[in-house]
């Protein structure tokens, strides 16, 4: 029974994240790359400047850098670490190599999401600020297009519900836990005809009282404990991953060229080169957009309520989640698999990763093992609680503003919180990509349309800062 979703699962994985998305997601951040002037590259100093210092008289509940806070925490998830070894596994070192070009053209794309957040967002009765993909959509595109913004909502509501938000985070943290604290599965407990580990079913039960806790506060207290472990986790796991790279640093030549090779399908054998490169490519633009986020719309959820009157310096300090997640933490993981070659020893998920540690830090593999399952339960838990609050704006938008209607995707919220563990991991992250395809969507149809409006506030934020 398993196997038969699984397959079907692939099999519509396979179709919405053809080539047609893939070559769509690159191409919308490379016209927005041409038409900004490489603004990714020019201006990245200025944006990661940007991203601590807040705008003493900017409109908005959060803080600029509270606002980067919530999205990264919820991109700074198991993405990070299960989801590169994945990529790994299933594409090759190539997928890294294509993980790095998704990043690289979706900061254009997210700076132009950052923009388009801050240009058409509203305030409601309550004096909340509203923002997001559905507001620039029916704002900025025309009324007749609102239902291409309730299209988006849906799908979102939906990736946080299905997909980002709830099962890969979920079976993270519990598969880390459990094979940590079980791994032979000695005390078990049989459910839905399949034998689990009590540690899964312990750990699974505490997060969801945990994130229960946090997410009836709303983005005021989401963005509170962001600010405090977005960047703790951060540094930690970096830092981790420098004393692997560190102590293999002659490996790190030939894992770049390996990288290089795998990814071009130098390696691969006669007809089986083109084959490779089109995995490499799907596995890791597909990975990549999971972890970064650019070009889906959820980002733009969170930089709409900055504390900030200029769209396009909110644009800049949105591209730079995109760096931090991808081409800094994302790289750590995968070179640190690459030169341990954890990804070829017939591991899959978390196991790929906890071994990559256990191989390559100058400490027991137990000690490894529990640095590994503590900066996977941080980053996991604020990504569960980031898309808590994505999900909830993006059916506000659907039901009118209904609080009943939030209270109820809520309780479904944490239900699908304790359903995580007892999903399969190849199931969990098939679900998690069909989702994230028809998310984007219309979020990138929003900003090929309105990709004049991005560069009209960029050039006029420069001319009016800068003189040029």
């Amino acid at each position: 029974m398993f196997q038969m979703i699984n397959n079907a699962l692939t099999a519509v994985d396979n179709f919405v994240w053809g080539v047609p998305l893939i070559v769509m997601i690159l191409a919308t951040g490379i016209f927005l790359t041409v038409r900004l002037g490489g603004i990714q590259i020019r201006r990245l100093p200025k944006a990661l400047s940007y991203m601590v210092q807040n705008e003493e008289e900017g409109e908005g509940e959060v803080t600029s850098f509270a606002a980067l806070c919530t999205a990264l925490s919820a991109t700074i998830g198991t993405g990070n670490i299960v989801g590169v070894a994945t990529a790994l596994v299933a594409g090759g070192p190539g997928a890294l190599f294509w993980m790095w070009i998704a990043a690289l053209f979706g900061m254009a794309t997210k700076y132009a999401e950052g923009v388009l957040a801050i240009r058409y967002r509203v305030v409601d009765s309550e004096n909340h600020v509203l923002g997001g993909p559905f507001y620039y959509i029916e704002n900025g595109m025309g009324k007749n297009f609102r239902w291409l913004g309730m299209l988006f909502a849906f799908f979102g509501a939906c990736v946080g519900l299905l997909g980002i938000g709830t099962f890969t985070q979920v079976n993270g943290i519990t598969s880390a836990v459990g094979d940590f604290f079980d791994s032979e599965v000695s005390r078990e407990i049989v459910l839905f005809g399949r034998e689990y580990s009590l540690a899964v079913l312990i750990s699974g039960l505490i997060l969801t009282v945990c994130v229960a806790m946090v997410v009836i506060g709303g983005i005021q207290r989401i963005s509170r404990v962001s600010e405090m472990v977005v960047p703790f986790m951060a540094v930690i796991y970096v830092a981790a991953c420098l004393v692997i790279l560190g102590t293999h640093w002659r490996q790190i030549p030939q894992a770049f060229s390996l990288i290089l090779e795998s990814a071009f399908g130098l390696r691969a054998i006669g007809g089986g080169a083109l084959g490779s490169v089109l995995v490499a490519m799907q596995k890791g633009i597909a990975r990549g957009i999971f972890s970064n986020e650019a070009g889906l719309g959820s980002a733009p959820i969170a930089a709409a309520a900055a504390q900030t009157k200029e769209p396009a310096r909110q644009g800049l300090v949105s591209m730079t989640g995109t760096f931090i997640d991808t081409i800094i933490i994302c790289t750590m993981t995968g070179l640190s698999i690459v030169v341990t070659g954890s990804y070829n020893v017939g591991l899959d998920g978390v196991a790929v990763t906890t071994r990559a540690f256990q191989m390559g830090l100058p400490i027991p593999e137990q000690a490894s093992a529990f640095i590994l399952m503590c900066c996977l339960i941080f980053f996991a838990f604020t990504t569960i609680i980031g898309w808590n609050y994505y999900g909830e704006k993006c059916l506000e938008y659907l039901s009118g503003g209904s609080k009943k209607a939030v209270i109820i995707y809520r309780g479904l919220y944490i239900l699908a919180i304790f359903m995580g563990p007892f999903m399969t991991v190849e199931a969990v992250w098939t679900i998690a990509d069909i989702f994230n395809a028809l998310m984007a969507l219309p979020n990138l149809v929003a900003l090929l349309a309105l990709n004049g409006v991005v560069v009209r506030e960029t050039r006029d934020y420069w001319k009016r800062t800068e003189g040029k």
